[in-house]
């Protein structure tokens, strides 16, 4: 054994400092413990809330058969956490229209986007939905967005799931980016959002559509105009 060793005068050779010995911290400024995320409370509801949609679908044609499928093991939406599809709007948060929505059928879905608590938002699914689709006439309504608002649209007649998925990815990209406690934070939802603020404060129970209640485009309105949401129904 060399002559000065350790082991033979017990005497340690000091290390050579590191680079984590050498940065100093900021004054100040606090520690942050090891496995420690900072971030704001809107990014955890945010979050919270994309990877917990409830689904409430409203399929009226062939689309719905590809909605169906989403749901299968094939495809298996639970992996996105939105695979709870209810039927009752006060439990969801998510409307998939899927298929068209006749004149008659849009007063219907009016009442049923309204009783959703919010926040709330829309996929149009399919062509029918979007703008119609091949069925141009009076009958149809030509696009869900003249009465409701919508936030992703799906191309196609009809679309195949994995373009449903795809959507469902957006709607948490855009879920994730612009919500927050108090609204949406989206440019393209002022106007909802202003919307939001007179129905708050309006009487307790009513509440009214700010979206357009008729369909004047082939000279023919919706029966009953917006719609609306009396004293005895409560949000």
């Amino acid at each position: 054994m060399a002559i000065g060793s350790t082991r033979e005068t017990g005497v340690s050779t000091p290390r050579a400092p590191t680079s984590a010995t050498l940065t100093a911290r900021a004054p100040g400024t606090v520690e942050v413990p090891e496995n420690t995320i900072l971030t704001t409370l809107d990014s955890v509801v945010n979050w919270c809330r994309k990877y917990s949609l409830w689904p409430m679908p409203f399929a009226t044609a062939c689309c719905g058969i590809e909605l169906m499928a989403v749901g299968a093991s094939r495809f298996d939406i639970a992996r996105f956490g939105a695979e709870v599809m209810r039927f009752s709007p006060r439990q969801c948060d998510l409307m998939i229209v899927a298929g068209r929505v006749a004149m008659k059928m849009m007063p219907v879905l009016q009442r049923i986007w309204l009783q959703m608590p919010e926040p709330k938002w829309c996929i149009s699914m399919g062509a029918c939905a979007s703008t119609g689709g091949v069925f141009d006439t009076y009958a149809v309504v030509q696009g869900i967005d003249r009465f409701i608002p919508v936030d992703v649209y799906i191309p196609g007649c009809p679309p195949r799931p994995e373009q449903i998925l795809r959507a469902i990815m957006e709607m948490q990209a855009k879920i994730q980016r612009g919500g927050s406690l108090a609204g949406t934070g989206l440019p393209e939802q002022a106007e909802r959002e202003k919307m939001l603020v007179e129905k708050q404060t309006m009487p307790p129970g009513f509440a009214l559509a700010g979206e357009r209640g008729d369909e004047d485009r082939f000279g023919y309105r919706l029966p009953g105009g917006p719609g609306e949401l009396g004293a005895g129904e409560s949000m």
